[in-house]
């Protein structure tokens, strides 16, 4: 197997020149011969000024370099696509798939014998994850880490929990322009991810327990020196990977390590992205994940981590408790603790070296939960014949059971243009149903499942209503909010038939969620949906592509032709 420079020779018909070329053109940079006869570690840039989130990663890129070096290895940084939630249109998840292939595509193209990847924000580390498993090149997982928390009167804040939490109260009039100001300067006072749990933290939860990240890097707040510290140990021992030739991510990816991914984002009251991107990363491999078994594990697997959405925490307060190793540790059966990882040894050496940490409180012991299950339920029906998720972990109690009459929206503009008409025929009982928000309609399935409460409701003081969608919605939102409904309305879901005044039943206890309409009028239904000609298909580019290949939420939302492992 050729490494280093002669790994990957542009095609000339003559390897000899391809090298010489390469090694004549690298040396414009001022390299020796000593430092090319090295192993090379490719290390991902994705510092971008779209990316706050990612604002530490020149940093962390000097670090992952001198621990590289400090190991004999020779590093190279690569650029790739940086994606931002906040910046991306029309949604951050339109684009995991490009910055995926993009990834993929450069690890393979340039000469590499292992490399770290560097991601935070929503949906890039599960890009470079689902990259990382198809390529099956040597590979560390870096996260760029949670921010720090913000303060305002006295409260700490959030991004983006209280975000959401503070706009409802904004929009239902409770305070006023001023304060929000003041709120929008604090509630992200440095760089890295939200600091609550997140897709980002969670990503960063789930690749430490597949075994791709270092123990402790999920955790560690981007501003701190032990966030820097830890970079420089990835780039250590990556370049050690990189002379062993492994672990591979084919031989860390596996059915166990799956599971405990599963088992950790029930106990993380972790976000329903995750499943999704879990599913994916899966796909990518020879393996799978199927709700029903993850369903089964939610109500096994408590609630552990008391951090908002679901508890009452933060980030830094998890990592300060021990992170994603004491968490292990107090999972204890729950997890398969022979799981190989990227330091060489298994779950069961991160565990055993797990720090006690006296009085904490952002990790629960298993006999005084946060949440008796696991952070989510996966619901089945006539409304989704292969499924839909609630994050019950972070929903109201008494609306886990409820039926109500459907308040029907047909799309976001539709959603956009009527959801605050004074007119509005909606009560707080009622069910919020937003459609075409799925991977295909929308498409890029926003996060818009996170319907607003109307705003003569939330000047009445309401404060939560089961709201139902094709959509996804954040890690850091709150409420009854059934998502990823499957199939989506768009590719003729059961969602397409619902008309406002129609009842549906929601059972999360019984994991069921129901329109009740008599069968024959819902034939009737269909039949008017099916005459109905579909929208108009993207012409040229990604956005054609992304529409004839893209994948249903329960398969991960990935393209059609990218699932399994192409070094199979």
């Amino acid at each position: 197997m050729t490494k280093g420079l002669r790994k990957g020779l542009t095609n000339y018909g003559d390897d000899g020149f391809s090298l010489f070329l390469r090694k004549a053109f690298i040396k414009a940079m001022g390299y020796s011969d000593d430092a090319l006869d090295r192993p090379i570690i490719g290390i991902t840039n994705t510092y971008s000024d779209y990316n706050p989130c990612h604002g530490n990663v020149p940093v962390l890129l000097e670090a992952v370099k001198r621990g590289v070096m400090l190991a004999g290895g020779m590093p190279m940084v690569f650029p790739t696509i940086s994606i931002h939630e906040s910046f991306a249109h029309p949604t951050s998840m339109y684009l995991r798939n490009l910055m995926a292939m993009e990834t993929e595509e450069m690890i393979r193209a340039q000469p590499m014998d292992a490399v770290v990847v560097i991601g935070g924000c929503d949906k890039t580390l599960p890009a470079q994850i689902m990259a990382a498993v198809s390529v099956d090149l040597p590979t560390i997982v870096l996260p760029v880490g949670p921010m720090v928390v913000g303060h305002h009167k006295g409260e700490v804040l959030g991004a983006c929990t209280d975000c959401r939490r503070l706009w409802s109260a904004y929009r239902a009039g409770e305070i006023g322009d001023d304060e929000i100001a003041a709120v929008n300067g604090r509630l992200a006072p440095s760089v890295g991810t939200c600091m609550v749990m997140g897709t980002a933290s969670t990503m960063a939860c789930l690749s430490e327990a597949l075994g791709l990240s270092l123990p402790m890097s999920a955790t560690i707040p981007a501003p701190h020196a032990e966030r820097v510290r830890c970079a420089e140990a990835c780039g250590r021992r990556a370049a050690e990977m990189a002379v062993a030739g492994g672990p591979r991510p084919s031989e860390i990816v596996t059915p166990a390590a799956l599971r405990n991914a599963q088992v950790v984002l029930q106990a993380i009251g972790g976000s329903s992205n995750g499943l999704v991107h879990l599913t994916a990363i899966a796909r990518r491999t020879v393996h799978s994940v199927d709700l029903r078994e993850f369903d089964r594990l939610g109500r096994e697997v408590p609630v552990l981590v008391d951090l908002k959405p679901s508890g009452v925490h933060y980030m830094e307060h998890f990592h300060h408790a021990g992170g994603m190793p004491a968490l292990l540790k107090e999972l204890g059966d729950l997890i398969d603790l022979d799981a190989r990882t990227v330091t060489g040894g298994t779950l069961r050496d991160v565990v055993r070296d797990a720090e006690e940490v006296p009085g904490q409180d952002a990790i629960r012991p298993r006999s005084r939960p946060i949440k008796p299950e696991g952070a989510m339920a996966v619901l089945f029906g006539n409304l989704a014949p292969r499924g839909a998720v609630i994050k019950q972990s972070a929903a109201s109690p008494r609306l886990l059971q409820h039926t109500g009459r459907a308040v029907v929206f047909d799309s976001l503009e539709d959603l956009a243009r009527r959801i605050d008409d004074p007119d509005l025929d909606v009560t707080a009982d009622d069910v919020l149903v937003l459609r075409n928000a799925g991977p295909k309609g929308a498409p890029g399935m926003p996060e818009a499942g996170y319907l607003p409460i109307p705003k003569k409701l939330g000047s009445q003081g309401v404060k939560d209503m089961v709201r139902l969608s094709d959509a996804r919605m954040s890690g850091t939102a709150f409420g009854t909010i059934v998502l990823h409904v499957t199939p989506e309305a768009a590719v003729g879901g059961p969602l397409a038939l619902v008309r406002s005044g129609d009842t549906i039943r929601l059972d999360v206890p019984a994991r069921r969620i129901e329109l009740l309409v008599a069968d024959d009028e819902l034939r009737r239904r269909e039949s008017e949906c099916a005459a109905t000609p579909p929208a108009a298909a993207p012409r040229r580019g990604y956005a054609r592509l992304f529409d004839q290949t893209i994948l249903q939420a329960d398969e991960g939302c990935d393209f059609d032709f990218l699932a399994g492992p192409d070094h199979a």
